[in-house]
């Protein structure tokens, strides 16, 4: 069984696959009477069709090892993920390779940041490794499958 190695979620590291959604250095303006900062735009939601719509999961937190043996992608939509909590989770992701997962990788938030993952993406399940693994999740609500699973021919390892 192959180890997969966990780097830090950043957004240059994160491109190829989506968008960090975080606080950035300066916000986009400050609003109310400069009480509050928004950082907007942070995610280029795209759906084929359909309509974006929020949803709330809760996720128990895996241990370690985790067993990383299957993948998803979303065919229709983009899929964002925004903790409801400070903890940090696990953001697994990998590239095309002719209809299939390529090699993962393995992110780890700082418990402050969110993803989105772009569509037709592969990634791994929501995975939570502390706290109580609450999200909004924005992402396509449609008539139609928007799901592909792959079941991976070798499992990987994932230590935290």
């Amino acid at each position: 069984m192959t180890m997969l190695a966990i780097s830090p979620l950043t957004a240059a590291a994160f491109a190829p696959f989506g968008d960090v959604l975080q606080v950035q250095a300066a916000p986009s303006v400050m609003i109310n009477r400069g009480n509050c900062a928004r950082y907007s735009d942070l995610a280029g939601l795209d759906f084929s069709d359909g309509r974006a719509g929020i949803s709330v999961f809760h996720a128990k937190p895996y241990r370690s090892p985790l067993l990383l043996d299957m993948m998803e992608r979303h065919p229709q939509g983009s899929q964002a993920f925004i903790p409801m909590s400070d903890d940090p989770f696990l953001v697994i992701v990998a590239p095309d390779n002719d209809g299939k997962p390529g090699l993962p990788q393995v992110f780890e938030t700082d418990g402050l940041q969110g993803v989105n993952y772009h569509r037709n993406v592969w990634h791994g399940v929501l995975t939570p490794i502390r706290g109580n693994g609450l999200f909004t999740v924005v992402d396509r609500i449609g008539s139609g499958s928007n799901l592909e699973e792959h079941w991976l021919d070798s499992a990987y390892q994932i230590l935290f």
